[in-house]
C-alpha cells in the first residue's frame, strides 16, 4: 500500500499512551509523530479525528488459541470465513489448532495452509503441529523431523489441543522435541486420570470431573515440563485451583532448567459463568470445553490478570453449526467479541490508562513475545505495521447473526458490551472497516 498515514490518534500500546501520528511505509512503521503531521505523498491517510473522541489507535491483537476448522469442516468454518472474523475482531496475527481433518501433524500441511491464508492477505496465520501424528497418540508427528533453528517461521506453538497425551513417556518426548526447536507446548489440560475418570463413571456431573480434569492435568503439564525443561503453556485456564497451582509454580522457577511457564484465560471465562451455560442449554448450546465455571471461579480470573499470573487473552475461537451446536459439540466463536467482553468485565480497563495499556498487553504484545514474534504486538519504529482502531467507549449489542464467522454460537448473544472495532490494518493494508 506504500505510503500510509494514520493521523491525530489516541495511541495506546503497552510502553505508553499519547496523542499522535504514525507513518507507515511498505507495511512497517517508519516514523511516530507528537507533533503536527506532513501528510504529502501518503498514498493513504486515516485520520483519526473521523472516529470522534473515543477512538483508540492500539497494536493488531494476538490470537494463541483459535480454530479455524480448515481443511475438513467447511460447514463449520473455511479459512475465508474465520479470516475476515478475525479482522472484523481486531486481530491481525493467529495460532490456528492442529485438530483438522486431516490433522495438522506434518511441517508441510502447516505450510501449505499459511501459504493460502497468506494469499488472501487478512491475517498472519501460523498452523500449530500436533504432538502425535492424527493426534492418535501412539507416536510422535512430523515435529520430530524439524531441524531445530529452521528459519521458516513454522512452527511457533505445538499442541495436541483438546486430547492431550495419556501417555507419559510420549508427552515428555514431545516437551522434549519443543526444547530442542525452542517453542512452546500448548496444554489444553483436559486428560485428569483416574480420578476424572472414577468421576465420570459414578456419573458425576460434568462441572465436577472437568475440573478435576482440568486442576490434575494442569499440575501434570507442569511437573512434564519441568522435567523436559520446556516452554509450558496453559490453555484456557478456567478453575480457582488451576490459577492457584499455576500461581505457586510461577513462583518456583528455576532459573537455569529451561522450564518457563505462560497461561492464557479467554474472554468467554473473564465474561459469562455457569448461569449463562445454564441459559444456553449446558450440554448442547452453552456447551464448551472448559466448561463455563462459577461466579467464584471468574472473579479469580479476573484477580489473576490484575496480579500478572494470566499472561494472555486468547479466544479459544470454535465455530460450530447450528446442527453440531444442538448436538452438543463443544465452543463458542468469539474472535469478534473479544475486545468487548474484555472492556466490558475487566474492571477499569477505561482509567486509568495503564489498564487500557494492560490490556494491550494481554491481547498484543504478551502473546507476540509467548511465540516469539518480536516484530509486533508494540507499536514503535521498525516494527510490523499492525493496527486496531477501536471505539472504547461506543455500545453495541451482540448479533451473532451478523458475524462473519459461520458459527453463530455465542454466550453474549443479544448482550450489550462496550467497545467496537472500527478499522484493522493487516501490514499497513486496511484489511476491515466497521460502522
Amino acid at each position: 500500500m506504500g505510503r500510509v498515514v494514520l493521523r491525530d490518534f489516541r495511541v495506546v500500546d503497552i510502553e505508553r499512551d499519547f496523542f499522535g501520528s504514525i507513518i507507515i511505509e511498505n507495511g512497517v512503521i517508519q516514523e511516530i509523530i507528537t507533533d503536527a503531521t506532513n501528510d504529502s505523498g501518503a498514498d493513504v491517510v486515516v485520520d483519526g479525528r473521523g472516529f470522534g473522541s473515543s477512538a483508540v489507535l492500539m497494536p493488531g491483537f494476538v490470537d494463541l488459541h483459535a480454530h479455524f476448522r480448515e481443511p475438513g469442516f467447511p460447514e463449520k468454518e473455511n479459512l475465508e470465513s474465520a479470516s475476515l472474523a478475525a479482522a472484523a475482531g481486531g486481530f491481525t496475527t493467529v495460532v490456528c489448532m492442529a485438530n483438522t481433518n486431516p490433522v495438522i501433524d506434518t511441517i508441510e500441511k502447516a505450510k501449505a495452509l499459511k501459504t493460502r491464508s497468506d494469499a488472501l492477505g487478512l491475517v498472519d496465520l501460523y498452523p500449530v503441529l500436533s504432538l502425535t501424528k492424527n493426534m492418535e497418540g501412539q507416536e510422535l508427528s512430523g515435529i520430530k523431523d524439524l531441524p531445530a533453528g529452521s528459519n521458516f517461521q513454522l512452527p511457533l506453538l505445538l499442541s495436541e489441543d483438546g486430547k492431550d497425551v495419556s501417555n507419559d513417556e510420549l508427552f515428555l518426548a514431545a516437551m522434549g522435541e519443543a526444547k530442542r526447536l525452542g517453542i512452546p507446548v500448548s496444554c489444553h489440560c483436559e486428560f485428569g486420570g483416574s480420578e476424572a475418570e472414577t468421576a465420570k463413571t459414578a456419573g458425576r456431573p460434568r462441572v465436577e470431573w472437568s475440573r478435576i480434569e482440568e486442576n490434575n492435568a494442569t499440575r501434570r503439564a507442569i511437573e512434564l515440563g519441568k522435567k523436559a525443561g520446556c516452554h509450558i503453556h496453559i490453555a484456557h485456564v478456567s478453575t480457582k485451583e488451576a490459577i492457584e497451582i499455576i500461581r505457586e509454580a510461577k513462583k518456583n522457577i528455576a532459573g537455569d532448567t529451561g522450564f518457563s511457564l505462560t497461561c492464557e484465560a479467554t474472554p468467554h471465562h473473564i465474561g459469562a459463568t455457569e448461569t449463562d451455560a445454564q441459559r444456553m442449554g449446558d450440554e448442547n448450546f452453552g456447551r464448551v470445553n472448559p466448561p463455563l465455571r462459577t461466579e467464584e471461579d471468574r472473579q479469580a480470573i479476573i484477580a489473576a490478570i490484575g496480579d500478572g499470573t494470566i499472561d494472555a487473552i486468547a479466544t479459544d475461537h470454535a465455530p460450530h453449526s447450528e446442527i453440531d451446536k444442538a448436538a452438543g459439540a463443544p465452543g463458542f466463536s468469539g474472535l469478534e467479541t473479544a475486545f468487548a467482553v474484555c472492556r466490558s468485565h475487566l474492571p477499569g480497563t477505561e482509567v486509568p490508562s495503564t489498564n487500557l495499556q494492560r490490556l494491550s498487553a494481554l491481547m498484543s504484545c504478551n502473546p507476540a513475545q509467548i511465540i516469539g514474534l518480536n516484530d509486533r504486538g508494540r507499536i514503535a519504529e521498525g516494527l510490523r505495521a499492525d493496527f486496531v482502531i477501536v471505539n472504547i467507549d461506543e455500545t453495541k449489542k451482540i448479533d451473532p447473526a451478523s458475524f462473519k464467522s459461520r458459527g453463530k454460537c455465542s454466550p453474549f448473544a443479544g448482550k450489550a458490551l462496550q467497545g467496537t472495532i472500527r478499522m484493522t490494518l493487516n501490514a499497513g493494508r486496511i484489511v476491515f472497516e466497521g460502522v
